[in-house]
């Protein structure tokens, strides 16, 4: 092929048809119509000469040419970004963007707290929080599209070679009860006490949920003779059912802070059972570190870690050099 038979907006286009399933979708997700979305297909089919999609089926399915460009089509995508945020980042911390990203309980209770104090020293700078299972979210941080996380959760076998993972913190997952529960008045429960309750948690199936399950039995505590009353989706739902009175519950203490200062729920103290699961950061060496994501690691997270021999070392000048040169290559190569 003397010239590229494929723009970046058709990429685009068929990324967008993969995620959402559908033309239709697709074309609402990047606010165009679906006719424009159709005829950007025909066209890169036409100029490539294959069949991207097999037509008559509810769903976008794609051939095997397809997924074979989709799979390279998001590493240029990918690069293209790089190289966009590495020309943001000749500006010096006065624009720019930081993409952090999350599980469920870190992003909702604590990355919040940690981007607010970013924001403050540097204002300019735009952040994206991406809050999704440990497994999305570890794959995002793999290809770029992320430039770290803090996760709760294991990292699929797949990626440990690739990224960096380094333990951040510790979470405990603490035992809430109704402050009127019998339980509460006592200063200490036993572990013999947990099965004698009624305990709300998330779905089964849910990653939060196989986390806590498998922290509670390192610490000895079987979750199959927990007696499970309800399963909700969401640990704002489970505090609030917690609080009316119809369970118990383990929940990062992250997550409870204002509900114990307010006086509101019961933290209950199990006799010598402390119950705690491991934050780490992560990070991905071989791709570029921006100014602002440098920033974030060097004087952001230290503030928040409970790892005393918790360190990121900082971005190789030389690495860099070299992303740097790889993303101006890409650049020229779009011009």
């Amino acid at each position: 092929m003397s010239e590229i038979p494929f723009t970046l907006d058709q990429l685009r286009i068929l990324k967008a048809i993969a995620v959402e399933g559908s033309f239709k979708r697709a074309a609402d997700s990047l606010y165009v119509s679906q006719p424009a979305v159709s005829l950007q297909v025909q066209n890169l089919e036409r100029q490539m000469n294959v069949q991207l999609f097999d037509r008559g089926g509810r769903r976008a399915n794609m051939t095997e040419a397809g997924h074979l460009l989709l799979n390279y089509g998001e590493k240029i995508l990918s690069l293209c970004q790089e190289t966009c945020r590495a020309i943001e980042d000749l500006q010096n911390l006065q624009g720019g963007t930081l993409i952090v990203g999350a599980s469920q309980t870190t992003g909702t209770y604590l990355l919040p707290r940690m981007i607010g104090f970013f924001r403050q020293r540097y204002p300019d700078v735009a952040v994206q929080l991406q809050v999704h299972s440990t497994r999305r979210t570890a794959w995002s941080v793999s290809n770029g599209q992320v430039d770290l996380a803090i996760i709760g959760g294991e990292i699929p076998a797949e990626l440990q070679d690739t990224l960096d993972v380094q333990p951040y913190a510790e979470d405990e997952l603490a035992l809430i009860l109704p402050v009127f529960h019998p339980l509460a008045k006592q200063d200490t429960i036993q572990k013999e006490d947990l099965y004698k309750l009624n305990f709300i948690t998330l779905d089964s199936q849910s990653t939060i949920r196989k986390v806590i399950d498998y922290v509670l039995t390192r610490s000895e505590i079987d979750p199959k003779r927990l007696k499970i009353e309800m399963e909700l989706n969401s640990i704002e739902a489970i505090k609030n059912a917690v609080q009316a009175g119809l369970g118990a519950s383990f929940v990062s203490i992250s997550a409870i802070e204002k509900e114990l200062q307010m006086n509101i729920l019961h933290r209950a103290i199990i006799d010598e059972v402390v119950v705690n699961r491991t934050l780490s950061v992560i990070i991905n060496p071989n791709r570029y570190r921006s100014k602002a994501a440098e920033a974030f690691i060097q004087e952001i997270l230290p503030e928040f870690a409970t790892n005393r021999d918790f360190i990121l070392p900082p971005r190789s000048s030389e690495n860099n050099r070299k992303n740097k040169a790889e993303a101006k290559a890409i650049a020229e190569a779009e011009v």
